[in-house]
């Protein structure tokens, strides 16, 4: 028999070998992992396909691929909160190109769908916090566009990925089959919504939880043993030692004589009474329990590497940062190296899936508003707006409506110094001053 040339392979001549036994012996298998591709299995021992057992490495994977038990882990818990609670938290603004000039288009039948109801059911905040953390942890975010003639209605209610299964037609459409409560329905590709996580494969993107499960199962375990471990309540901070063997009533009188004198927060600090050469030992942490920290230390990293995220921004301070040194020059590099790839996804899926061909032509764009997220504090914020007034790239009004104050008179007109000529030219003469004359006409009466 040739040997397969890949694990699927391999399970299918195994599932197909037992379809053939009689009835009396054919047992139901059911492989752990099923719906992740091969690229991911975990297989130690192929025998374990003729019956219905698992390794523990197969266990462990299938518990660390679940969404819960990801997310029972606190710094995935805090990775896809920050990511998804961030970019839900940003306004997705609809703008029209006019007279020149990009101009909010409050308008546009989009521009309440997506800032601020996309549904009767959900708020904008709630409906883009639930997609971007689908999106983080399977790779895909999914909801049913409503449509009417030319414009779209509402965006349903978002749809779990692992209820979605996407294939390609015979037409080259894309075909979304969902399977929930028993129903099962087949969507078009006109009436998806479907944003992809990295990859930027047109069936879906890449899952977090289907490449990251083995680091996610080390640090289940990781946590399960430093749990069980001090659950069992075997830590102790000393021993006392003697120089000569005890008896049982000894070692028992000894124990009750600690408990009752020594014990409790109202002992604290008495004494300590010690006879027959006994004396107390401190036990420092051992290096098994250092090892232990150290590995849920990196756990920690390993799954900020996987989101992105660095990890001082979940509360992981053991190592300096490198994105700079102040809370601005962090938030910009969050936004340039974690956030900018992830908004780019939503907007760019938004008008291709959403905006109609006039729309374009009209130079209909989609954007999160970053303003609120780039906000600097008080003095950035002077200092900045000093510069772009002074040099005309500000109007006073556009500063009183960044900082949510009322326009004033006039503060609509763009100024610059007198002193900002152009370069190939020579600056202009002063002119003459009023008082000038006058002074002349006294002169010459005084002569």
């Amino acid at each position: 028999m040739n040997r397969p040339a890949s694990v699927a392979q391999y399970v299918g001549a195994v599932l197909r070998a037992l379809g053939t036994l009689p009835a009396a012996s054919r047992k139901e298998i059911v492989p752990i992992g099923s719906d992740i591709p091969d690229l991911f299995a975990s297989r130690q021992d192929g025998v374990n396909f003729r019956t219905n057992q698992v390794t523990l490495a197969e266990y462990q994977d299938h518990h660390a691929t679940g969404t819960a038990a990801a997310l029972s882990l606190s710094a995935v818990w805090a990775c896809v909160n920050l990511l998804s609670g961030t970019i839900a938290s940003l306004p997705l603004m609809v703008y029209i190109m006019q007279a020149g000039r990009r101009v909010v288009a409050d308008q546009h039948p989009l521009y309440y769908r997506l800032h601020d109801r996309p549904n009767h059911d959900q708020t904008a905040l709630d409906f883009w916090d639930f997609v971007s953390a689908t999106i983080e942890l399977r790779g895909n975010g999914y909801s049913e566009i409503i449509r009417a003639p030319g414009n779209v209605i509402t965006l349903d209610v978002p749809i779990a990925p692992e209820f979605v299964q996407v294939k390609r037609t015979a037409t080259g459409e894309l075909e979304y089959t969902v399977t929930r409560d028993g129903e099962t329905r087949r969507i078009p590709q006109d009436r998806m919504l479907h944003i992809r996580g990295f990859g930027g494969h047109p069936l879906g993107g890449l899952s977090t939880l289907a490449f990251a499960r083995r680091t996610f199962a080390s640090a289940l375990a990781v946590d399960g043993a430093s749990r069980s471990t001090f659950s069992n309540g075997i830590r102790t901070q000393g021993a006392f030692v003697s120089e000569h063997a005890l008896t049982k009533e000894q070692m028992a009188e000894v124990d009750e004589t600690i408990q009752e004198k020594y014990a409790g927060a109202i002992n604290a600090g008495r004494p300590l009474i010690l006879n027959a050469g006994m004396k107390y030992q401190a036990i420092t942490m051992n290096p098994e329990d250092a090892q232990m920290l150290e590995s849920r230390a990196f756990s920690v990293e390993e799954i900020c590497r996987f989101f992105g995220v660095p990890p001082f921004m979940i509360g992981h301070t053991q190592k300096s940062t490198s994105w700079g040194t102040g809370l601005e020059q962090q938030t910009l590099g969050f936004q340039k190296f974690t956030l900018r790839r992830r908004l780019k996804r939503i907007e760019m899926a938004l008008e291709q899936q959403l905006l109609t061909p006039e729309d374009r032509i009209r130079g209909v764009t989609i954007e999160f508003n970053l303003d609120g997220l780039l906000r600097g504090d008080s003095a950035s914020r002077a200092a900045s707006y000093s510069s772009g007034i002074r040099n005309g790239y500000y109007t006073i009004n556009e500063v009183r409506e960044w900082e949510n104050l009322p326009p004033v008179e006039g503060g609509d007109v763009a100024r610059v110094q007198m002193q900002n000529t152009p370069v190939d030219q020579p600056p202009a003469a002063p002119a003459p001053s009023a008082a000038s004359p006058a002074k002349d006409d006294e002169d010459d009466d005084a002569a």
